[in-house]
């Protein structure tokens, strides 16, 4: 597997995956519905947006993604 799969690739598509979480549209839902779709949409661009910011090391089958999550300012 580590001669085909490139780590680098899997964190751009999951910054693409990113971006296309933030211009999704809101369907025609409201009430309950429309604050689970809403809450949803923002875990999974956080989800995806770390993971887009990762740093990957493959080294003897094994994958690190090494994500910074200090602020900043730190």
């Amino acid at each position: 597997m580590s001669d085909t799969f490139d780590p680098q690739e899997m964190i751009d598509r999951f910054a693409e995956r990113a971006q296309a979480v933030r211009k999704r549209n809101l369907p025609a839902i409201g009430g309950e519905e429309r604050r689970h779709f809403i809450r949803q949409a923002e875990l999974d661009f956080m989800d995806f947006a770390m993971i887009g910011d990762a740093e990957a090391a493959l080294a003897d089958g094994i994958l690190t993604l090494r994500i910074d999550l200090r602020s900043p300012t730190e």
